[in-house]
């Protein structure tokens, strides 16, 4: 399965991610746009060319019932409470998770740039880092169960 998750900056505060994730039995995209001050997605559009599972298809158009919800602490589980009734395919919800989680990453870049340079350094301070940021457990390879970055760590319930 491959996965991939990409955000581009289309202006000073709109910010457009998308998630799509293939296999041989699935092929589906979400993508949001999401504006500055509050982060709120202001536009949810999701495809689904194949899946095993028709609730994949049934669900893409109740995706847009996330417009209005902001980008921050606490939007997983608004995200969950607002489509777990009308979006029975748990893969569209996961992939809006990880377009918001993307924004996010991409406005703490900022914060990424000071990692020291040396490999104990770095190895600290990203360990450091998803500790104190859980929403990052698992969202990249880095943070993936099994990585010694997370070695120790509850994964977020």
């Amino acid at each position: 399965r491959n996965r991939r998750t990409e955000v581009e900056q289309l202006d000073e505060t709109t910010f457009r991610s998308g998630c799509r994730i293939q296999d041989n039995l699935t092929d589906a995209f979400v993508e949001i746009t999401a504006k500055l001050p509050d982060l709120e997605i202001t536009r949810v559009k999701t495809e689904v060319r194949r899946s095993p599972r028709p609730e994949c298809f049934e669900s893409a158009k109740a995706m847009e019932k996330a417009v209005g919800i902001r980008i921050g602490a606490g939007m997983t589980e608004i995200i969950q409470g607002t489509l777990s009734e009308s979006v029975t395919c748990e893969e569209l919800i996961f992939m809006l998770e990880e377009c918001c989680h993307g924004v996010i990453l991409t406005l703490t870049r900022d914060v990424l740039e000071k990692a020291p340079a040396d490999a104990e350094g770095k190895h600290a301070f990203f360990s450091k880092m998803v500790r104190k940021s859980i929403r990052m457990y698992n969202r990249c390879a880095a943070f993936a169960p099994g990585s010694s970055l997370v070695e120790g760590l509850e994964p977020p319930k």
